[in-house]
């Protein structure tokens, strides 16, 4: 049987790795490649086409600032495309037009998704009405407000001159409910329980954590006869054992 070592340094940036929960971590804030995972995730979050990793490297980027100083003749230069480049400042100049819904979720603050988005947006008008007050009154837990609060002190100063809006788009009052879906066991359409309930979410769909009264969708991807599916059968409520497809029919 052939041993495999761990690797010590990050391939990336050669900086030493860090064990946590079993898993290799590099910490070093000016990683190429975790700078430029921060830009694609940034740009596809606020829905900047055309920001995938080969563009990102030909453009040498560092930071998602960067993004905001790129010009046309710059793009051109980089990609070699003038209608490469003039879709990309299109798009670049949409982005500004997006709500803190999606520019705060877009800065990959950790636990901050855009279900803690518009829960904040529920609460705040502007980033600036953000505190542990207002966290507090959003639901928010608090390792999510210790994490958000720590970016607005440390983080939130290098992209304070940015031409976003970092004003939030109000929950509309009118919204209807599609529905109360409890998911039980595992999933096969999302990677997590959290990523579902964020779409399930997003669509107007409420998500409880267990079987109650006024649950109206079971989802249950399994193919396990569970008792909360038992139960759920008993009680006429629908059962999705594909939840992407339940999502796309919408």
């Amino acid at each position: 049987m052939i041993a495999i070592q761990a690797p010590t340094h990050c391939p990336s940036c050669a900086s030493e790795l860090e064990w946590s929960n079993h898993l290799l971590y590099c910490r070093n804030p000016s990683c190429s490649e975790q700078a430029s995972k921060k830009i694609e995730h940034f740009a596809k979050t606020i829905k900047i086409k055309g920001f995938g990793p080969n563009t990102i490297a030909k453009l040498d980027m560092l930071g998602v600032e960067d993004i905001y100083t790129l010009t046309v003749d710059i793009l051109e230069n980089a990609l070699s495309s003038s209608r490469i480049a003039e879709k990309l400042v299109s798009e670049i100049e949409n982005s500004k037009k997006a709500p803190l819904n999606l520019v705060l979720p877009a800065f990959s603050i950790p636990l901050i998704g855009k279900t803690a988005a518009q829960k904040l947006a529920s609460v705040c008008d502007s980033i600036f009405d953000i505190n542990e007050d207002t966290c507090a009154k959003a639901s928010l837990g608090p390792a999510a407000t210790a994490n958000l609060l720590d970016w607005l002190d440390t983080m939130w100063p290098l992209y304070e001159s940015l031409p976003l809006s970092f004003e939030f788009e109000k929950p509309t009052s009118t919204s209807v409910i599609k529905g109360i879906v409890c998911i039980s066991g595992k999933l096969a359409s999302f990677k997590t329980k959290a990523e579902a309930t964020e779409a399930l979410t997003t669509a107007g769909y409420t998500v409880k954590g267990s079987l109650t009264k006024d649950v109206t969708i079971l989802v249950n991807e399994s193919g396990i006869e569970s008792a909360k599916t038992k139960q759920a059968q008993s009680k006429g409520i629908l059962i999705v054992d594909n939840l992407h497809n339940f999502l796309g029919e919408q």
